[in-house]
């Protein structure tokens, strides 16, 4: 089982403008959107993104023997659900979105729109998916959406078609 980052233990120099950005807010909101029983009403942002905060030393404690952790795959069936969103917010585009994930914890996740592939990207260690501080996860995120929306601008015709 992952333990993770205390939500005290985020910095919360940057939690203004790094909560204000549009990756970290569509992710946010996809969060609260999935809780159907209302668990994290009172929580705040920085409580509900801390799950997505994994240390290094916290990740050499995890066994990649097995199948991973149903809270590790929900925590990746969230995240890229979010950069999903953020190239549809960006491209104007429907985005469909297809993840497959052995029990060894390899795989792949790929982003199409129409016929054009926007994004493919190779998932390696999902035992041990988390990012070492919270502008690492909103770096990651926003970058790809950018890489993604930079192939839709290259292949308009075939994003469209």
């Amino acid at each position: 089982m992952t333990t993770l980052a205390d939500p005290a233990s985020i910095p919360a120099v940057d939690d203004g403008k790094l909560l204000s950005t549009s990756f970290i807010k569509r992710l946010v909101r996809l969060i609260r959107a999935l809780d159907s029983y209302g668990w994290w009403d009172g929580k705040c942002d920085t409580d509900l993104l801390a799950q997505f905060i994994v240390k290094e030393e916290q990740r050499r404690a995890i066994p990649i023997i097995g199948d991973p952790d149903p809270d590790v795959l929900w925590r990746l069936d969230v995240y890229y659900a979010a950069v999903g969103l953020s190239i549809e917010a960006r491209s104007d585009l429907l985005v469909s979105r297809t993840m497959e994930i052995s029990a060894e914890g390899f795989g792949r996740v790929v982003f199409t729109t129409k016929r054009l592939v926007v994004l493919s990207k190779t998932l390696r260690g999902v035992h041990r998916f988390g990012f070492d501080t919270l502008r690492k996860c909103e770096k990651t995120g926003t970058k790809l959406v950018k890489d993604a929306v930079a192939v839709i601008e290259a292949y308009p015709d075939v994003a469209r078609a």
